[in-house]
């Protein structure tokens, strides 16, 4: 079981079938060692006994915003709090927590905290899948909050299907690895690059790639909760990005602008993710007007971009880590760490574009992770989110 001495973890509750799942999420807590404050909503009281949560977390359970002796606790709780896990989180206290409302201690908590915030939602299946829930649980992750998913199941309706919230042990160790890897990038700063490039024609025509950004993307929101000051210079892209202090966001199209951007920043960075799928050439005159089509065949002349890996790994100090990527259809091993070798990087993460369903545009990939010292892991076929966070640990063994 993990440690969690020493840490003051918040746990909300609100009105919930599964509210009583919290208690034993609460006994769990605090036999790891947490001190356990537990905040309910005034409506999750019809359903469990703050009794029960004070006997077992050994404090008084806070449900009124306001009190004759501490008007301020909502300021103090979200200050001095190590964590604020919210569970169950039901559909209205997350369309409350979007919108910035404030109607009871709970949601004023929330808005004053200044610790990381996880929720396990947990509602009937339409209220889940419904469009406004959707929205909201989107716009809470984009502003850094953490997302544990909802279990498929039985429901208290009697319908069946996604809503239910997870078992508290399944929440205990969400919480377990939240904890033992937060903000072990702290004071740390890393550029990514992401997305493709595209290198001009004409006005209207360009040559690219299929790169979606989706992977840059998920190492940067992974960095992120780890407590890096993340600087993504990403190709062109239309997917929702982080919305927190610590992202730092420079768009390009072309590769000699994404050099420009990297050329930058460089000096004061400590890793650099390198994620982009750059094109290797571009058009060497592209042209003013749009190219109008005739009845000849036409011909492009094409030119080297720049190589932001080369100048990277020869501009580097001994202390700054170089990731790179590399997609490759043969010789995939020999390629890879023949890449990782010229280019000076201290990492290179390895996948093909041999296997239908993952990579360019889908939400899963296969990778290979191969070090400067020789060290190969091989995580498998998983999210580009899960991926991610295998990366992340790599590089920190780094």
């Amino acid at each position: 079981m993990a440690d969690f001495s020493g840490k003051n973890i918040l746990i909300g509750v609100t009105a919930s079938i599964s509210a009583y799942k919290s208690l034993i999420l609460t006994r769990l807590l605090v036999k790891a060692g947490a001190r356990v404050q537990v905040i309910m909503t005034p409506a999750a009281r019809d359903f469990v006994g703050p009794l029960s949560f004070s006997t077992l977390s050994g404090s008084p359970v806070l449900c009124e915003i306001h009190s004759d002796s501490d008007w301020s606790n909502h300021v103090h709780l979200g200050i001095h709090s190590d964590l604020f896990v919210i569970a169950p989180a039901s559909a209205n206290t997350i369309a409350k927590m979007a919108a910035g409302m404030v109607d009871n201690l709970l949601t004023a908590v929330y808005l004053s905290a200044r610790c990381p915030v996880i929720i396990a939602p947990a509602m009937d299946v339409d209220m889940w899948n419904h469009p406004a829930t959707q929205s909201n649980v989107k716009l809470l992750k984009s502003r850094g909050v953490h997302i544990i998913p909802v279990a498929d199941g039985l429901l208290a309706s009697g319908l069946s299907g996604p809503g239910r919230l997870p078992e508290p042990e399944e929440i205990f160790d969400h919480i377990s690895n939240f904890i033992s890897s937060d903000l072990d990038l702290a004071g740390k700063k890393i550029l990514i690059t992401a997305g493709p490039t595209y290198e001009a024609i004409d006005p209207v025509r360009f040559v690219g790639n299929h790169s979606s950004g989706k992977t840059g993307i998920a190492l940067a929101e992974e960095c992120i909760n780890r407590g890096a000051e993340v600087y993504l210079i990403l190709g062109p892209c239309h997917l929702d990005l982080p919305q927190h202090k610590h992202f730092h966001l420079t768009q390009v199209k072309s590769a000699v602008e994404m050099m420009e951007a990297v050329k930058k920043l460089y000096e004061i960075m400590d890793y650099f993710i390198l994620s982009a799928a750059v094109a290797d050439y571009m058009p060497s005159e592209p042209q003013v007007q749009k190219i109008k089509k005739s009845n000849h065949s036409l011909e492009l002349k094409l030119t080297r971009t720049p190589d932001i890996a080369a100048f990277l790994g020869k501009s580097k100090s001994g202390a700054q880590k170089l990731v790179g990527f590399a997609l490759e259809t043969e010789n995939l091993h020999y390629n890879a760490k023949e890449k990782l070798i010229s280019k000076n990087m201290d990492m290179i993460v390895l996948n093909s574009t041999g296997e239908a369903g993952v990579g360019f545009g889908s939400d899963l990939n296969r990778l290979e992770i191969i070090t400067r010292s020789g060290d190969h892991f091989v995580p498998g076929k998983k999210s580009k989110k899960d991926l991610a966070t295998d990366i992340v640990n790599a590089l920190l063994l780094l």
